[in-house]
C-alpha cells in the first residue's frame, strides 16, 4: 500500500510567498526561490504553489516565475492560478511542471476541464474546489479565489469535474484556511465519498496528526500551508517538514473513517 502523499502549499503574490486566512489577510512568509530550496533539503513528496491574484485579476500565468521555481524544485511541482486556455498548459507543463490546478477556468467554462484533460491526460489535470459554509451552515463553492458563489453543492460539483475529465481534486475549506483548528473531514469524506479520483485535503492543519486525520476521511493527500511554514500558534515564519519516517509513523495510524469525530 502507498503512503499518502503530504504536501507544503505555497501561495505566491506579487512576488513573495504568502499565507492567508479565510483567503484573506496574506502574510509575507519568504522569497520564493529560499522557501523552496529549504523544502528541497527537507525532501518533500510534492509542492503545490498557487498565484492567488491571477484570477482576481484576470491576469495570465506569469511563466518567468513559474520557470524559476520550477527550475529550482527538485520535488514534482504543480501549478495553480490564471490559466484560460489549454495552451498555457502545454507552456506550463514545457517549463518542468508535472501537473496544473484548474480553478476559475473550470467555473467559468466546465468543458474546459475535458478539453485540458483530452490534450494532456487526466493525470496532469487536477480541478481546486473551493469551499465555505452559508449562514445557514450549508457548504458551497466559490471561484476566483473565494469571491463568487458558484450556487452548487460541492459534492455535486466534484461528481461533474470528476466525470468531465479531472485527473484529482483539490478540496480546499476556505473557513479552515490559516486558522489552524484541523481539517474540515465532514467536508472531505462528503467529497471522497461520491468520487473516484484522488482528493487533495487542503485547509486547516494545525498539527501533523491532522493529516491522519484527513487521510482518515477518505483522502488521497493532504496539503497544508500554515504548518508548515510557521512555528506554533505563535506564526513565526520557520519552514519546516516531517521526515519520512515520522510520515510514516503518522499516516500509517490514521483512524478509519467511521471513527474519526466530525
Amino acid at each position: 500500500m502507498l503512503r499518502p502523499r503530504v504536501m507544503p502549499c505555497l501561495l505566491l503574490s506579487e512576488t513573495g510567498l504568502v499565507k492567508t486566512v479565510r483567503f484573506d489577510k496574506p502574510n509575507y512568509v519568504g522569497d520564493p526561490l529560499n522557501v523552496i530550496n529549504i523544502f528541497n533539503r527537507l525532501d518533500v513528496d510534492e509542492l503545490i504553489l498557487l498565484d492567488i491574484d491571477a484570477s482576481v485579476s484576470g491576469q495570465p500565468p506569469r511563466f518567468d516565475i513559474i520557470k524559476e521555481v520550477a527550475g529550482h524544485c527538485t520535488a514534482p511541482l504543480t501549478y495553480g492560478g490564471g490559466i484560460r486556455d489549454v495552451d498555457e498548459i502545454g507552456r506550463i507543463f514545457e517549463i518542468g511542471v508535472e501537473k496544473v490546478v484548474i480553478g476559475s477556468a473550470a467555473a467559468r467554462d466546465p468543458s474546459f476541464v475535458t478539453k485540458a484533460a483530452d490534450r494532456y491526460g487526466s493525470q496532469a489535470i487536477i480541478v481546486s474546489i473551493d469551499v465555505k459554509k452559508n449562514w445557514l451552515g450549508r457548504y458551497g463553492v466559490y471561484a476566483e479565489h473565494g469571491r463568487r458563489a458558484l450556487h452548487v453543492n460541492p459534492v455535486a460539483y466534484a461528481q461533474s469535474v470528476a466525470e468531465r475529465g479531472a485527473g484529482e481534486i483539490l478540496l480546499h475549506s476556505i473557513d479552515r484556511d490559516g486558522v489552524m483548528n484541523g481539517f474540515d473531514v465532514e467536508l472531505v469524506r462528503s467529497v471522497a465519498d461520491v468520487v473516484s479520483v484522488p482528493v487533495i485535503a487542503c485547509g486547516g492543519a494545525s498539527k501533523r496528526q491532522d493529516l491522519a486525520a484527513a487521510v482518515g476521511a477518505g483522502a488521497s493527500a493532504a496539503a497544508a500551508g500554515s504548518i508548515f511554514v510557521y512555528q506554533g500558534m505563535e506564526r513565526g515564519v520557520l519552514i519546516n517538514f516531517p521526515t519520512r519516517t515520522q510520515l510514516r509513523s503518522i499516516l500509517m495510524k490514521s483512524q478509519p473513517a467511521a471513527s474519526i469525530s466530525k
